[in-house]
């Protein structure tokens, strides 16, 4: 089984009007970029391809992401339960690694992505994702999708960083002191502050 690393762009978010707070079903999906381990490449689907994005996700028995439980995981499924036919994938049952969740566990805080991509490569995001969006409603798809995968490779590097070296820094809300996180599995269920 497969192990793939993805992050959904939406059309729209929470605050817009006719949406609401917490209401993944009325969020639009405009692209999911993943990279596939099997395959050993990169994909971005738009809205019209999302059966093709289900394919992969049902193909796969762990899925990685940055803040995925909160937010891509609750959107994906509410668009692959209302397939008529077909696989439809529960990512609830699949091995999630949610390294936001985990960093969030082990610190007591939340950080952005950008943050800890430059605490552990040495460079961030060149966008928010408040921007993605209007990106769609301007008609910049191709932008859209390097920026979604983008957010995707980032979050691989991290991803395979952490597995290969057992800890992440992240820096400390605040003070943005540098604090070196020692993960004790490779699921990551526990870590320890060093």
């Amino acid at each position: 089984m497969d192990t793939l690393v993805f992050d959904i762009e939406t059309q729209n978010f929470f605050t817009d009007a006719g949406v609401g707070r917490d209401n993944f079903e009325a969020l639009k999906i405009s692209v999911v970029g993943m990279y596939s381990y099997n395959q050993g490449k990169y994909f971005c689907f738009e809205e019209s391809e999302m059966r093709a994005a289900a394919d992969l996700f049902e193909g796969s028995s762990r899925i990685v992401g940055f803040s995925i439980n909160r937010y891509d995981v609750p959107v994906l499924q509410a668009y692959f339960n209302r397939f008529k036919e077909g696989a439809k994938p529960d990512l609830w049952q699949k091995e999630r690694v949610d390294l936001l969740k985990e960093i969030e566990m082990a610190t007591g805080s939340r950080i952005s992505l950008s943050k800890v991509a430059e605490a552990n490569l040495g460079a961030g995001k060149d966008k928010k994702g408040a921007e993605a969006p209007e990106l769609f409603r301007a008609g910049k798809i191709a932008e859209l999708k390097e920026y979604c995968l983008k957010d995707v490779r980032l979050t691989k590097e991290i991803y395979d960083l952490y597995r290969k070296q057992g800890f992440l820094m992240v820096p400390e809300r605040g003070t943005g002191k540098l604090l070196k996180i020692v993960f004790t599995t490779m699921a990551i269920p526990s870590a320890r502050l060093f």
